[in-house]
């Protein structure tokens, strides 16, 4: 007969209240139960997913994407059927390990701060550039060619041969020559150079639309000439013109007056060249 505890004395006492416990999902259908409310209820008040819902009461918790997500769905569903969800938080993480260690914050932002960022060329800004320096000289050659074909028409309108390489200047000259729609003197007429055609045509008896061609077809002039108005014309080898009232006109050509008998009102196309005075 031996002294001391029997077997069943030594054996550990059970803790009943860990046994009577229920799990997290089990607690949270059962006080959903008594709440009144269905698994469309909790899910309509806290906006979680029906499937979760039901998965997380069957203590599945592998639908909530992990420990973070699960805690935060526990909590709110816990709200929602009047739960206190700080036990039921606790005994999950008992119950997968515990509650992971935060990350420091100190450390972490200095990482993200240390770290080398790398850039790629800016494409953007590059392009950019190109475009403004295309579009500058663009600008630039044209506001160049434009003075100087202003410089070569303006010499060729007044009767001189443009000089090659010659750079236009922007500003106005005080002695510019008359432009040709101007009237010459007599003394201009008389001393009409040789190698040149020059045409004035003169309305003293009435009005006249007239049109004037050079060799190369260019336009000199296409308008009306008023009572008393006179234009001159010159060319290196021809000038085309067309009288609207022939009657109304007088023409000196190379500094000579043509002395033909043109009838009034009508309309005559005539060409003269250096040869001349002969009408065309």
């Amino acid at each position: 007969m031996s002294i001391g505890n029997s077997p069943e004395d030594e054996r550990p006492f059970r803790d009943e209240s860990q046994e009577a416990r229920p799990s997290v999902g089990r607690a949270l259908q059962q006080a959903r139960i008594a709440a009144g409310l269905t698994v469309d209820d909790v899910s309509t008040a806290t906006r979680v997913r029906i499937a979760i819902v039901r998965a997380i009461e069957a203590d599945d918790f592998t639908p909530c994407g992990g420990d973070v997500y699960a805690r935060g769905h526990i909590r709110t569903l816990a709200r929602a059927v009047h739960l206190d969800p700080e036990p039921l938080i606790a005994q999950y993480d008992a119950e997968h390990g515990g509650r992971p260690a935060p990350t420091p914050a100190a450390p972490l932002f200095e990482a993200e701060r240390i770290r080398p960022e790398r850039r790629g060329p800016n494409w953007t800004a590059a392009m950019v550039a190109a475009i403004v320096v295309v579009i500058g000289f663009v600008g630039f050659t044209a506001f160049k060619g434009g003075g100087a074909s202003g410089d070569a028409k303006s010499q060729v309108a007044e009767g001189q041969s443009p000089t090659p390489g010659k750079s236009a200047s922007p500003t106005p000259k005080k002695d510019k020559p008359a432009t040709p729609t101007g009237e010459p003197s007599d003394s201009a007429i008389a001393a009409a150079p040789q190698d040149k055609v020059t045409v004035q045509v003169s309305a003293p008896n009435g009005r006249s639309w007239i049109s004037a061609k050079d060799h190369n077809g260019r336009m000199l002039y296409d308008g009306l000439l008023k009572k008393g108005e006179s234009k001159t014309f010159q060319d290196s080898s021809k000038i085309n013109l067309i009288l609207g009232d022939a009657g109304a006109i007088e023409l000196y050509v190379n500094g000579k007056k043509i002395e033909d008998t043109f009838r009034p009102g009508a309309v005559e196309r005539l060409t003269y060249t250096k040869g001349d005075p002969v009408a065309g």
